[in-house]
């Protein structure tokens, strides 16, 4: 009888204590490498958006401070006004990132930072309307966002948040569906914006 009940209490104990060992052997001997947002994160301390610096205008002159757009996510792209493939493959992508985001594509704004004077092409800006394309100080523009190694801010999206903080770089021809993924779960994870 004393046995049986023995062989009872260590059942109990070594099921409970499973999940424990189970859980330090993934982590210390298996190491996960994966991380879980395929966009770079940014620290917004090292990054502040320099409002004064940037002189942001809408494209007829008027002051338009990145500001306007605090309380909502933004997926921002820069580039000169003469958008080849390269750029309207992104701003192709900021609008379907955009429409994948179902009910919650309300919170995400689109931005394209234009950086030269030169008019933009009619076409383009019907095919993408809904996107806010201003202009901006380029030089500003360029000690502002971070890249990556030997690349230039025309080869990222970038993302800020409702709170007015550059947050997110994404790769250089990234794949929208990982974008997307990223995205999703920071509207689900965020209460404001």
């Amino acid at each position: 009888m004393q046995n049986s009940g023995r062989w009872k209490l260590l059942a109990v104990v070594a099921v409970c204590a499973f999940p424990i060992i189970a859980s330090y052997f993934t982590y210390y001997i298996i190491k996960p490498t994966g991380r879980n947002n395929y966009g770079a994160l940014i620290d917004p301390r090292l990054h502040p958006i320099p409002e004064a610096q940037l002189q942001v205008t809408e494209l007829d002159g008027k002051a338009a401070p990145l500001a306007q757009f605090k309380g909502k996510w933004v997926l921002l792209q820069t580039g000169p006004s003469d958008c080849q493939e390269a750029c309207k493959k992104q701003l192709f992508d900021m609008q379907q990132l955009r429409l994948m985001q179902g009910k919650e594509r309300e919170r995400l704004e689109r931005v394209w930072l234009v950086t030269d004077t030169q008019p933009l092409d009619t076409l383009v800006m019907r095919e993408f309307d809904g996107t806010s394309m201003l202009r901006v100080n380029n030089d500003a523009l360029k000690a502002w966002l971070p890249v990556e190694a030997g690349g230039q801010t025309s080869d990222h999206l970038y993302l800020i948040d409702p709170l007015g903080n550059l947050m997110m770089r994404f790769p250089k021809d990234a794949d929208p569906n990982k974008i997307k993924k990223d995205i999703a779960k920071l509207l689900k994870a965020s209460a404001i914006g």
